[in-house]
């Protein structure tokens, strides 16, 4: 009987301890498809694979390509101009047949030009008041441009297509040929490329780039 008592003892151990080490991987497996699937969410959301040159390519199978449309200042038409404007615009853009989106995003306005000036400008002047005025104002802008107050408006227009070899000479063309429609109306539009295919992703895609307008 006294040896009996041991054995059962170690047994008990041994059981503890192999049900604690399968609770323990059991757990961790759990984890670890739960990160795992909160990665794939994250990833079908975004649903990119590649971006290269003109072109961002989808994990299903898309290859999309991006307009920029440049501003253009309306308050400098006249009404007559206005409605030449809208004419051309529709008249050119009525025979597309394919369809596209329309991107309007909101970004902070780059102030980088303006700080520049105002620096070589407080460099040269030997006027206190002024120097003053320019600090006064330099702060100003760069507590706008930190705040987010300060955005501008960009315009884009997405064309995609069914990606196969060598589709990217097609949708480019399709592209060209989209830009031709707005120069018709003397209003600028530009094939943007990889750099700001990224920065336009992070624009709608992450939440640290985005600007939300108060209504």
């Amino acid at each position: 009987m006294s040896q009996i008592v041991p054995i059962i003892m170690i047994l008990i151990c041994c059981g503890g301890g192999a049900g604690a080490l399968f609770y323990m991987k059991n757990n961790n497996t759990k984890n670890v498809d739960a990160k795992s699937q909160q990665e794939l969410t994250a990833q079908e959301f975004i649903n990119v694979k590649d971006i290269h040159d003109k072109f961002l390519y989808t994990r299903d199978g898309q290859v999309i390509a991006y307009l920029k449309i440049n501003p253009i200042s309306i308050d400098l038409f006249s009404d007559m101009e206005k409605e030449q404007i809208c004419r051309v615009l529709t008249a050119e853009l009525s025979n597309i047949q394919k369809p596209f989106k329309f991107l309007a995003v909101s970004r902070p306005v780059d102030i980088t030009p303006l700080i520049n000036e105002y620096t070589a400008l407080l460099a040269e002047t030997t006027d206190q008041r002024q120097k003053e005025l320019l600090r006064n104002e330099m702060m100003v802008m760069s507590n706008y441009a930190v705040s987010g107050e300060v955005v501008e408006r960009q315009f884009y227009i997405m064309l995609w297509t069914r990606f196969r070899t060598g589709i990217e000479q097609d949708l480019q063309k399709e592209c060209r040929e989209f830009c031709n429609k707005f120069e018709s109306a003397n209003i600028g539009c530009d094939i943007i490329k990889e750099h700001e295919i990224v920065r336009l992703c992070n624009l709608i895609n992450n939440p640290a780039y985005t600007y939300l307008e108060q209504e």
